[in-house]
């Protein structure tokens, strides 16, 4: 009985010890891949720059964002001043830095609620099936059939203009594609063999759910999540432009744009640096996101590991 009970240890034992090196060797294979995929790095060091000029940024400039200096008033770009000053003497530089935190803040707040409320429907959906599925997928088909800009603009027209609404409206239109891709990955994989094998095994299915079905969701989930970040900024920047968003005197890239179109031929600097800043942001989040697609995609694993042996 000890002898069966050694051999039955040495085996676990042996099942850890595979378990572990296959895990080590995907790590690896995913690093090597993200460090060697040109479009991680490029739109990786453009988040990363945006990032830090969100949380350092402000630290350093000089001026106050919201301090108005008549004096100052439409000064070209000079060394006191690189990217110029407004039509109330307030540094265009120091507005586009704190206009950063308020765009990166917003963006991630309103992708986390997408998020959380599309993968919990999405989840539901695909492990419960029939009735519950079809009911979740129906309200979802509805959400979809409404282009999130316009469903965007009503609920931020509705709400009111603030900062605050426009996350609630961003928020709200955007949960339904996570909804749709989590499902359909939970349907693809739901039928496959070490899931049927842990269900044999009576599994509970709030674990099957955790240990399996989630997991394999979590990459098609982070992809859309990387490039929704900066549609949510444009998206933000044009309800702020149309006065649905940040409200003056908040430093956002969409307030600056539209209180500086007045001066579009005289002072082209108030709308070409927040403009440019959007532009920057948007590419950084868009090429990432494109990116991981590629280093995500088991596919894209097994080549890269064929290359690298």
């Amino acid at each position: 009985m000890s002898e069966r009970h050694a051999r039955s240890g040495s085996a676990r034992h042996a099942s850890r010890a595979i378990l572990e090196w296959v895990r080590d060797r995907t790590r690896s294979q995913l690093a090597w891949s993200l460090r060697s995929n040109s479009s991680v790095r490029l739109g990786g060091g453009l988040v990363i720059l945006l990032s830090i000029v969100a949380v350092v940024g402000p630290v350093l400039t000089p001026y106050d964002p919201t301090a108005q200096v008549l004096e100052n008033r439409l000064q070209g770009p000079s060394l006191a001043h690189p990217l110029g000053t407004d039509a109330l003497g307030r540094d265009v530089a120091t507005r586009i830095v704190y206009g950063a935190r308020v765009s990166l803040a917003l963006a991630i707040v309103a992708t986390a609620v997408r998020v959380l409320v599309g993968t919990t429907i999405g989840l539901v959906a695909g492990t419960v099936g029939g009735v519950v599925d079809a009911a979740l997928m129906r309200l979802v088909d509805v959400q979809l059939a409404f282009p999130a800009l316009v469903l965007a603009l009503v609920i931020a027209g509705v709400l009111g203009p603030s900062l605050r609404n426009v996350l609630i409206a961003l928020s709200v239109v955007g949960w339904a594609s996570y909804a749709r891709v989590v499902r359909g990955t939970v349907l693809a994989v739901r039928d496959r063999p070490f899931v049927e094998a842990a269900r044999l095994f009576g599994t509970p299915r709030r674990r099957l759910v955790r240990r399996h079905l989630l997991p394999n969701a979590l990459t098609p989930v982070v992809v859309l999540a990387t490039m929704n970040l900066g549609t949510i900024v444009l998206t933000a920047a044009g309800l702020s432009f149309l006065g649905l968003g940040a409200q003056p005197p908040t430093p956002e890239w969409g307030t600056m744009i539209a209180g500086g179109r007045e001066y579009l031929r005289s002072a082209p600097w108030l709308v070409t640096g927040p403009g440019i800043a959007i532009m920057v942001t948007v590419i950084g989040f868009s090429v990432l996101g494109d990116g991981l697609r590629d280093v995500l995609d088991p596919d894209h694993l097994d080549d890269g590991q064929r290359r690298r042996g």
